[in-house]
């Protein structure tokens, strides 16, 4: 008496339901690279990606310090992986964004191309635009 009764349930089938295919992804500037992986499931996050071998593509990926992403949605480096998942490894922000946005306004205010205000667009209609 044989396990697989059928050949949709052959052994290769079997093995095959024990695998997963997600991608690796991380870029800098002047560099992307995009790795996809058959990885065994239940692995988790931080474990495909030492498996992806990215690391030794970007020594600078420091998975204590860089955050990590599942479609774009921030994860725990212990969170499954699941199949066809996307992995992103996210390089730390070099600037506040909120900071450089007021930065940005209160150059256009200085230079007159935002109301002093409001921050907005001046208005030419307006009476006190003229002053």
């Amino acid at each position: 008496m044989t396990l697989y009764s059928s050949a949709l349930n052959s052994p290769e089938d079997v093995a095959a339901e024990d695998k997963i295919t997600v991608e690796v992804v991380y870029g800098v500037p002047h560099k992307q690279k995009i790795l996809t992986l058959l990885l065994t499931a239940g692995i988790t996050v931080d474990q495909a990606v030492i498996e992806s071998g990215i690391i030794d593509l970007f020594p600078e990926i420091d998975l204590t310090v860089n955050k990590v992403g599942v479609w774009n949605r921030a994860v725990k480096l212990t969170d499954p992986v699941n199949d066809l998942d996307r992995i992103e490894v996210y390089r730390p922000l070099i600037a506040d964004p909120k900071d450089v946005r007021k930065r940005r306004a209160e150059k256009a205010k200085l230079e007159g191309r935002a109301d002093k205000t409001t921050g907005g667009r001046v208005n030419p209609l307006r009476v006190d635009a003229k002053k």
